[in-house]
């Protein structure tokens, strides 16, 4: 249960993240002003609200389990930030990035075998 609330966690920041991207993409930030109005725009206060989410969810996953064991685990995040980039923003999806979260998958896969 431990490493499916994990990667459950490691979802939740990818979401955060991506609805920060989603919101600052393509705005200009020249003052104090404009960041602040950056920070009240939609997709940065809903990231911000899943982050928050996020971090109680990781308070509960070092409460539970061992820091050494859960935090590679937390390391799938990049496997979705690569899904993510690649379907929503278009970015490329490179030989090189599919052999780096295959290698990750690895890593996991052996962390978790007691």
């Amino acid at each position: 249960m431990l490493i499916l609330l994990t990667i459950f966690n490691s979802v939740l920041m990818v979401t955060g993240q991506t609805l920060w991207k989603l919101g600052a993409s393509g705005k200009e930030v020249h003052s104090l002003g404009q960041l602040l109005r950056l920070f009240l725009n939609p997709y940065i206060l809903g990231g911000l609200m899943v982050y928050a989410f996020a971090s109680v969810l990781w308070i509960y996953v070092l409460n539970k389990g061992e820091l050494s064991y859960v935090y590679p685990i937390q390391s799938t995040a990049f496997i979705f930030a690569m899904i993510i980039g690649a379907t929503i923003f278009k970015e490329e999806l490179t030989p090189t990035k599919i052999l780096g979260v295959l290698v990750i998958c690895l890593g996991v896969i052996i962390i978790t075998r007691k």
